[in-house]
């Protein structure tokens, strides 16, 4: 029997494997739901949707014309170059690319039963996949009967990165080898997925164009003492950092417009500010620079160390607009001293509004100035913050159906951290990580610059996962934020995986994610067959309560049935017996208001009547001939014989006496001196 259900599965598989090639139906619920509907009989459910002509069902593609033009080289070229900003990229491998021309219309079938009369044209499902590395995002088209092993050859002309270094994430069944089939991993016609390299380190070159785009995703170190101030700032930009943007967050750091810094430490190649980190030729990873503050005749005198040391705790890198810095040279240009314009106290961070209103009386509205405030910062591409309370984004992720269930991504910033402003444009803003979050987690986010608002955070997270989270927030330091508590909702208990602090990589959150997910979708598994076991049992116990519901309103209804027709019995009786009693009162009546019965010598004309009843007997009487005919009804209603039930004839000639008149004499019906009659029951 275990075979047998494991074969039928298998068969199923089949079926709906080769209705969705025929139909290009990519949603799995709908193709079972019109293969239910057909009984899985394949002919039936492809002639339900696929128009017919001729009995012949049509293709859904219009041409292979059409089609070769959107999977060609040429195409994915294009695309790849568009892509990658225009850089010239390596052609991809031949055969094994989306550019693969798809079979012709006579080699591939529907594979249906020879006798179901009908022949179906089959055409290869593609399958399109966004592959994420680091900040590249490369688009694939390939077919259905390709191996994992193909992509990762697409893959590695378009980034360079080999075969054998290359970690493909991102599949729903969790790690596949290069000889996986696609088809065997039953897969929707859009896809995403990741490539990590972790054990490749990133080389600084400028020989190639695929090499300078490396370095763009990059980042350098730039360790930038200031003189006056005997400070160092210890700064990570990305490669594709210029150096002015550069040069415009030491402005805001140290308050010395850019056209009044002196910089020492530049390489010859950086000439213009324009340049690039990456193209600049400075050390990777690490590059040490100097600043101080050039003596202009607009303003001859040195700012004294208090004023130069007038810079930010903390060395966050705030990124100022060009009008904002074309400002402040302005100033510096009529003479305004730096400290005048700044005051003595003033810092980067109380140029900039906070991320989150302190003391906000409502959690839904303190999120969307926060969300307000990291898309003005940080562009739109972010990821998408639930708006609402800690308990609400809880309820969102845990407590639906298991199928439905999602981590829960708490994001806790901090202005004050040095890492806050590397950690959001780098990777909360990443193609990768924003794909990620998205489709697998809740994310909630949470503003602790503020005290208050940090004790507020510190009190739902004791409500919601215990006194130990809330222990483990607090003892992080300022500048360990931003930090990003992965959690898990439990049976019992709501559970934090992992807490990933700001001094990460792409790379290695990436990983860390994953790493998450994949706990987290052993769990949701058994969460699933529990679910399923579990409402598996409440429908049968439904089923066993209706079908007793249905035996007791079967019972109910026979019994009412029953009592119905005793009571229509009982009523029928009570009318038999009532018209037999009436019946009988009349007789009775009748029979005492007769005439007595004359005797033969009383000297008067007499009739002698004998009268045969329809059960054979006869009844005689005497009645005197002047007698009413009357009298003679009444005598054989008196034995039960009403005249409106019986007819009274005589023998011979036959006549109808009860249809005579009922005042005339017996002599005058011609019932004298006797006569033999009988009683006919009259017809209904």
């Amino acid at each position: 029997m275990a075979s047998e259900s494991g074969d039928n599965n298998m068969d199923r598989e089949m079926i709906l494997a080769d209705f969705q090639a025929c139909t290009g139906i990519d949603n799995i619920a709908e193709a079972i739901t019109l293969l239910e509907l057909n009984n899985w009989d394949l002919v039936a459910a492809i002639n339900g949707v696929i128009p017919q002509e001729n009995g012949i069902l049509q293709s859904n593609y219009s041409s292979q014309a059409s089609q070769a033009d959107v999977f060609s080289p040429a195409g994915q070229s294009e695309a790849a170059e568009a892509e990658s900003g225009g850089a010239e990229l390596p052609p991809p491998p031949p055969s094994t690319s989306s550019s693969s021309s798809p079979p012709s219309s006579s080699s591939a079938f529907c594979p249906l039963n020879v006798s179901s009369r009908h022949i179906v044209e089959r055409q290869p499902r593609m399958l399109h996949f966004r592959v994420e590395y680091r900040q590249r995002s490369v688009e694939l088209v390939v077919d259905e009967s390709s191996a994992v092993g193909d992509i990762k050859q697409i893959l590695e002309a378009e980034i360079g990165v080999p075969v054998s270094r290359m970690q493909l994430k991102g599949w729903k069944s969790g790690d596949v080898s290069d000889s996986t089939p696609l088809r065997s991993l039953h897969l929707p016609k859009n896809n995403s997925l990741y490539v990590l390299t972790p054990d490749i380190a990133p080389t600084a070159s400028t020989s190639t164009n695929s090499a300078l785009q490396d370095s763009l995703n990059q980042n350098f170190l730039l360790v930038i003492s200031h003189r006056e101030a005997q400070r160092d700032y210890s700064l990570n930009f990305p490669g594709s950092r210029t150096i002015q943007e550069v040069k415009r967050n030491i402005s805001d750091l140290t308050n010395i417009p850019v056209r009044h810094q002196q910089w020492e430490g530049w390489p010859t190649s950086a000439s213009d500010d324009s340049m690039t980190l990456a193209a600049s030729g400075i050390s990777y990873p690490c590059h040490h620079l100097s600043v101080c503050r050039r003596s202009s005749p607009a303003n001859p005198q040195e700012p004294s160390e208090e004023v130069c040391s007038l810079s930010v705790q903390c060395a966050d890198v705030h990124m100022i607009s060009d009008s904002e810095g074309d400002d402040f040279e302005d100033a510096s240009e009529f003479g305004v001293d730096d400290s005048e314009m700044f005051g003595m106290g003033s810092s980067s961070s109380s140029r900039k509004s906070p991320m989150m209103p302190e003391n906000s009386e409502n959690e839904a509205d303190a999120l969307l100035h926060f969300t307000a405030e990291f898309s003005s910062r940080y562009g739109e591409n972010h990821p998408m913050f639930f708006i609402g309370s800690l308990e609400a984004a809880s309820q969102e992720a845990f407590y639906g159906k298991a199928r439905d269930r999602k981590l829960l991504a708490i994001y806790l910033h901090n202005d004050d951290s040095v890492l806050g402003n590397v950690f959001c444009s780098q990777m909360m803003c990443a193609d990768s990580i924003v794909s990620y979050l998205s489709q697998n987690f809740i994310t909630w986010a949470w503003d602790v610059t503020k005290e208050a608002n940090k004790a507020r955070l510190l009190t739902m997270c004791t409500r919601h996962f215990g006194s130990v989270v809330t222990q483990t927030v607090r003892t992080y330091k300022t500048d360990q934020f931003p930090l990003l508590l992965i959690v898990m909702g439990k049976r019992t208990s709501n559970e934090v995986l992992n807490v990933i602090q700001g001094n990460t990589t792409v790379d290695e959150l990436m990983m860390r994610l994953m790493g998450a997910m994949e706990i987290f979708t052993a769990q949701q598994q058994e969460d699933i067959k529990d679910e399923d076991e579990r409402e598996a049992r409440e429908m049968v116990k439904r089923e066993q309560d209706e079908a007793y519901r249905l035996s007791l309103e079967a019972d109910r209804k026979k019994r009412e049935a029953q009592e119905k027709e005793e009571a229509e019995q009982v009523r029928l009786e009570r009318m038999k017996k009532e018209q037999a009693e009436e019946k009988e009162a009349i007789r009775l009546s009748l029979e005492q208001t007769l005439p007595p019965e004359p005797e033969e010598d009383s000297g008067e004309q007499i009739s002698k009547l004998r009268i045969r009843t329809p059960s054979g007997e006869f009844v005689e009487r005497r009645f005197l001939g002047s007698c009413k005919l009357q009298v003679l009804f009444d005598f054989v209603a008196s034995k039960g014989y009403p005249s409106d039930e019986f007819k009274l004839l005589t023998t011979f000639p036959r006549r109808n006496i009860t249809q005579l008149d009922p005042s005339s004499t017996l002599v005058d019906a011609k019932l004298f001196p006797q006569e033999t009659l009988f009683l006919e029951a009259k017809e209904a």
